[in-house]
């Protein structure tokens, strides 16, 4: 006999929960994933959905530009009802560019592999990193080109096997260390399957309004989840070297976080949102360039995986402040602004004279 309480009669039936805006989390997922089961690219999809939801940034006002490879397919899977543009392989960076410069209200979430990211389109990547565009450049990596049968990328260490007992005879690139030296303004590491601290990371990144670079081991479970693989699950989860606690506070939630005082770094986002960084290393500051590139070197010398936020700084100007944007969307101008008649070049023509 069942001790449920019946309902009221009449009684509506309780919906589904919703954000702050209204939606549910169904309204933040995408389509049927494609990739391999257990592909940590999935979970990656999974915490931007929850990032997302949870922040109640609305769909509709996020872009998702991506370029080639297994890791560019994930917009697919999730945010349908946002923006998507897949580019040419590498170049990424400049429709990114080109689509902030004419709508800087949007959120741009750009989804890049290593491969993507550290080989063809590293000179993109370089440009982009030292313009401080407001962008969430992740990289999904994973070691190796997964879409054409698991060759090292320029991210896999020295070292490391392949599936068929290749040796890697090469040093990586590490993307963290580059984007700091560039002038990235939020720069961390995640692991897919860490999932606290990946989300607490991302709704941080939402939040600011600078480039976000957040390079993300994600193994690759068809070519580089095995013994002698330096980005396999197993590897990871026994050398993973985590810098600090992670947790975030929204601006448009009650601030209420307990720690130790001056055990935790705690940076305000230009939002308002709190990050709140707890330290498990007593010297470390994240808001130190030159702490941070050199424990990047420490933990590549020692053959850690160091995770967390190595370096944010919400003072740094971001590529549109520097061009002295105008406050509306370039494009939504009008025509008479942003194409002007043939007096206008005259008229310079002749101050030059």
């Amino acid at each position: 006999m069942s001790t449920t309480p019946a309902a009221e009669p009449g009684a509506a039936a309780p919906g589904p929960k919703t954000n702050r805006i209204g939606l549910t989390v169904i309204e933040y997922k995408g389509g049927k994933t494609t990739l391999c089961a257990g592909c940590g690219h999935n979970a990656i999809s999974e915490r931007i959905i929850e990032a997302m939801y949870e922040m109640g940034v609305d769909p509709e006002f996020v872009i998702k530009p991506s370029g080639i490879g297994c890791s560019s397919k994930t917009p697919a899977y999730f945010l349908s009802r946002s923006h998507s543009f897949n580019a040419v392989h590498g170049r990424m960076p400049s429709v990114a560019t080109g689509a902030m410069l004419a709508n800087h209200r949007l959120i741009c979430i750009g989804v890049s592999g290593d491969g993507d990211t550290a080989s063809i389109g590293i000179g993109q990547f370089v440009h982009l990193m030292r313009r401080n565009l407001p962008i969430i450049y992740i990289i999904e990596d994973n070691g190796v080109y997964g879409l054409t049968k698991g060759q090292f990328s320029a991210t896999a260490d020295l070292g490391s096997k392949t599936k068929s007992g290749v040796l890697n005879d090469l040093p990586p690139i590490d993307t963290c260390a580059l984007a700091i030296q560039l002038g990235a303004t939020f720069v961390g590491r995640s692991f897919s399957g860490d999932k606290r601290q990946l989300s607490a990371m991302l709704k941080a990144a939402i939040a600011h309004k600078g480039t976000v670079m957040l390079d993300v081991v994600s193994p690759c479970v068809t070519f580089n989840d095995h013994e002698g693989s330096t980005k396999s699950y197993k590897y990871v989860k026994e050398h993973e070297e985590i810098l600090q606690e992670v947790s975030f506070v929204p601006s448009f939630e009650e601030i209420d976080v307990e720690y130790d005082p001056g055990s935790t770094v705690e940076v305000t986002m230009h939002d308002g949102s709190r990050l709140h960084l707890r330290k498990l290393e007593e010297d470390y500051d994240a808001t130190d360039k030159i702490r941070a590139l050199s424990r990047l070197t420490e933990a590549h010398d020692k053959g850690e995986v160091l995770t967390g936020v190595f370096y944010v700084n919400t003072e740094a100007p971001n590529f549109l402040a520097m061009l002295n944007m105008v406050d509306q969307p370039l494009a939504t101008l009008p025509e008479s602004l942003v194409r002007p008649g043939p007096e206008v070049l005259q008229a310079a023509m002749e101050e030059l004279r």
